[in-house]
């Protein structure tokens, strides 16, 4: 089977986030493990080999037009998530956007086959694009093959050098959209703080912190000032992937407060690297979370009480969930991702 696969979420600002990961690993992962096929890679739809037996445009952005309105070739398209458009008051998008989004619309309605990363994202295209879901197929994404756990001690020694952390810290690593719900994280841990150790850091990883005009950004810093948390926070911008597992492992706990996700990946890196998670009870995570202590993400208290748990477990109750964590973990892999994938090409090629 020759397959081509779209690589513009690697050619822009998505490089170094979820989707441009997920191209990365995905074609990655499809030449190691499923190499009996012919992948070709393309960036315009028109340069698109004539002996093509399947399309594959891994990145979908409901206001960007990233796909081509006729299809020559049969195609799959993954679709991550819907969330600006099931919360679209917390995603403004303008004419221009909503002009967008129509035409996207269009783009998936010849669509025989879309990829989404959760049976939550699964039920959102089913009712906000109007497609059976017959033609949509979960397939569950996983940690960087490169993540593993590292000795605590010689992890946070790294971190020590190269970020100038040396204390017990919790973790974020991620975007500031509203889904994310930075701000009740912020508050949760300003309360938290009156029962942790006053040295305990939140630590901020992501490229959307440190970011130019990115109103998000400025409300999350003033918040920060108004708590007077400008000690016990710590942004770190974009983290390269040879620093994760040193983050991860040297990390007390991991917290995802999310309202809403897609899939959640980071919570599943967590785990792969034996840190113990914080995770909301909502949309994706429900799904992936397993053994992390679940929290509702619209109530601080319920976040602060999570963190103050979590940060104080003996050494053997936190052994335990970090056993548990890395045990559920396994199941999620790039070979089975690839092998999946693969599967739903193969419908595509039986239709024709």
């Amino acid at each position: 089977m020759h397959i081509a696969i779209a690589t513009s979420s690697l050619q822009n600002g998505h490089n170094t986030r979820g989707t441009g990961v997920y191209t990365r690993h995905l074609i990655e992962a499809l030449q190691k493990y499923e190499s009996k096929h012919t992948y070709t890679l393309f960036t315009d739809s028109s340069k698109i080999p004539t002996d093509t037996d399947v399309v594959h445009y891994p990145y979908f952005d409901p206001f960007f037009l990233t796909l081509p309105l006729i299809k020559r070739k049969p195609t799959v398209i993954t679709v991550h998530d819907l969330i600006p458009i099931v919360f679209a008051h917390h995603f403004p998008r303008g004419i221009r956007g909503e002009l967008k989004w129509q035409i996207q619309r269009l783009s998936l309605g010849g669509v025989r086959a879309i990829i989404t990363d959760s049976a939550s994202s699964k039920r959102d295209i089913e009712k906000y694009i109007g497609l059976s879901s017959r033609f949509i197929h979960v397939v569950y994404l996983a940690p960087s093959e490169d993540l593993h756990q590292m000795q605590r001690g010689e992890a946070a020694q790294r971190v020590k050098n190269k970020y100038t952390i040396d204390t017990n810290y919790i973790l974020y690593i991620g975007d500031i959209n509203w889904n994310k719900n930075m701000p009740g994280l912020i508050h949760a841990f300003a309360k938290a703080l009156a029962r942790l150790d006053s040295r305990c850091m939140l630590v901020l990883g992501g490229k959307s912190f440190t970011g130019q005009n990115i109103p998000e950004k400025q409300e999350i810093y003033r918040l920060i000032h108004d708590l007077g948390l400008e000690k016990r926070i710590k942004f770190l911008g974009y983290v390269p992937d040879e620093d994760l597992s040193h983050l991860y492992s040297a990390a007390s706990v991991y917290v995802q407060p999310s309202f809403a996700e897609g899939f959640g990946l980071p919570v599943l890196e967590a785990m792969a690297c034996g840190c113990p998670v914080i995770a909301s009870k909502a949309t994706s995570l429900l799904e992936i979370a397993g053994p992390s202590f679940l929290i509702d993400p619209y109530s601080i208290n319920d976040i602060a009480r999570a963190m103050i748990t979590v940060m104080e477990y003996s050494r053997e109750k936190r052994d335990q969930l970090v056993r548990q964590g890395l045990h559920w973990v396994r199941q999620f892999s790039w070979k089975r991702v690839a092998h999946e994938t693969v599967r739903v090409y193969d419908t595509l090629v039986i239709q024709k």
